[in-house]
């Protein structure tokens, strides 16, 4: 277990490293995230003008 503690630790820079990966996580998932819900937002404006043009 301390072997643990000392690992996330990281000799006192776990709180640098540990935020850093956290940062990168979240700035990876955006940029996988904003054009995946701009394309459905793109898709369901296109099919919702095509259903007025119809009528």
């Amino acid at each position: 277990m301390n072997a643990v503690s000392e690992f996330l630790a990281m000799g006192g820079h776990g709180a640098f490293v540990w935020s850093s990966y956290a940062i990168t996580l979240v700035v990876l998932s955006l940029n996988v995230l904003q054009p995946w819900l701009a394309r459905r937002r793109l898709v369901n404006e296109e099919a919702r003008r095509r259903r007025r043009e119809m009528t």
